[in-house]
């Protein structure tokens, strides 16, 4: 197994971009890195260390590093993004090299495509929308039915085609140093398959252009959106590892309001569903996002499942959902939080334990202004716990729990079910810890790695 030069102490870390020479000696075709020790690593074969978390778990995650040339495809538009992928029911390995932003919302001609050429076709319109379901008319007890609302969702099923990206197994998904790599306006949909790698892309503009109201919704109603960046649905092993995840360039604070709720056309940066399980969520940057990462989708997702560890991830102008988890076991340790205001995205929580999710937050540091109460980092139900120790809050020892169950009438638990084992790279010094602020701006997201 490939030695992964960014699990190195964030102190001793050093990457070099090897020479050409280098690769025209028979290192492999591709981008190559060296660390510390100068070990040439194959950036499109890379697979995750051991005991780097949960995906390191049983038979660990490593993509598509068995991939012949047949299968390593480089793909600068979204047409041959469809190409390489193939069918999701495909389980030959294959490595994907993205050069360069892919537009999602393109033909497969490459001429770009507009909300209305999805709704073209379908009869529906945002003012025939507002008009038929207006609550002062349909009233607010049941969700929206008959011509509109059919209308609406064949509209979004039209985008849904051209937007949704599915993976199968064995895959790698890389995006190619020095090139500005990324997906903009699309979904990586990751489901019921195995051992897949997603890394070095930067996710942005995932955009529905077809919210539904939902009058049911909270007191007073939401428009709710339908796609994530990367969404994990009932899979396993898998690796999302310098990545970066923003709304922009249309941030929230555009979004108009329809029936006074903010017409929401974000939903989540990346979700993990439906039973997924063996994930590791490591240093990838989310920003200018509200809900941000939600783990199971449903209180009553079976028990056993949903083992995810987020480690080294940079949280910065993040509203809620950093993470929410529900029902599994997840580790967070040595990410960083800056919960200041950002671009309009206020903070109302960072991590959410409900549903009986066992959660150990252990050695992560918030940067927390005056006007926010430290009460306000974690939330819950009553049934979820969260342990853990070396928990930092501007520089100072902080326990959160303690600080959150001093306000709040649903206690968190304070021990769990399980001690962490697969915790390669955790830096439990708070004088480390101390460092990340700095280490992690500079180490984490899209287009670190070489």
């Amino acid at each position: 197994m490939a030695s992964a030069s960014h699990r190195r102490s964030l102190r001793t870390r050093r990457t070099l971009v090897v020479s050409a020479a280098v690769v025209a000696a028979g290192v492999g075709a591709g981008a190559v890195v060296m660390n510390a020790n100068a070990q040439a690593v194959d950036l499109y074969h890379q697979t995750l260390a051991a005991k780097d978390g949960w995906a390191s778990s049983g038979t660990g995650t490593t993509g598509g590093t068995k991939a012949d040339s047949a299968h390593t495809f480089t793909v600068s538009t979204r047409a041959q993004l469809v190409k390489a992928l193939g069918s999701a029911s495909e389980t030959t390995p294959r490595i994907i090299k993205v050069k360069g932003t892919i537009d999602a919302n393109t033909d497969d001609a490459g001429k770009k495509l507009s909300c209305a050429d999805y709704a073209s076709g379908t009869g529906y319109s945002l003012t025939s929308y507002l008009k038929a379901y207006d609550p002062s008319t349909y009233g607010r007890s049941k969700l929206p039915s008959g011509t509109q609302e059919k209308a609406r969702a064949a509209a979004q099923t039209k985008q849904a085609k051209n937007i949704v990206f599915k993976v199968p197994a064995n895959t790698t998904i890389v995006g190619m140093p020095g090139t500005k790599a990324g997906i903009s306006g699309g979904m990586l949909q990751i489901q019921n398959v195995d051992n897949v790698v997603v890394r070095n892309l930067t996710f942005a503009a995932t955009e529905d252009c077809f919210p539904q109201w939902d009058p049911t919704d909270g007191d007073s109603g939401n428009w709710n959106s339908n796609y994530d960046s990367v969404t994990l649905r009932g899979a396993t092993h898998v690796w999302a590892d310098h990545n970066t995840f923003t709304d922009a360039p249309h941030l929230d604070s555009a979004n108009p309001k329809y029936y006074g709720r903010e017409y929401q056309i974000h939903d989540g940066a990346l979700d993990i569903t439906k039973s997924s399980d063996l994930v590791t969520v490591s240093r990838n940057q989310f920003t200018n996002h509200d809900k941000t990462m939600l783990i199971g989708s449903s209180d009553s997702e079976p028990a056993g499942k949903l083992r995810v560890s987020l480690h080294h991830n940079v949280w910065k102008g993040i509203v809620q959902r950093a993470p929410l988890a529900r029902v599994g076991q997840i580790h967070i340790y040595n990410n960083y939080y800056d919960v200041t205001a950002l671009n309009g995205y206020a903070l109302q929580y960072s991590i959410n334990s409900r549903a009986k999710a066992q959660v150990v937050a252990a050695d992560n540091y918030w940067k927390v202004p005056s006007t926010v109460k430290v009460s306000k980092l974690l939330s819950g139900d009553g049934t979820g716990a969260i342990a853990g120790s070396g928990n930092l809050v501007n520089g100072t020892a902080t326990d959160l729990v303690a600080a959150y169950n001093a306000a709040s009438s649903k206690d968190l638990k304070t021990t769990v079910n399980w001690t962490p084992t697969l915790t390669s790279g955790l830096e439990s010094s708070a004088s480390l810890v101390k460092n990340l602020p700095m280490s992690l701006a500079t180490t984490t997201g899209a287009g670190v790695l070489s």
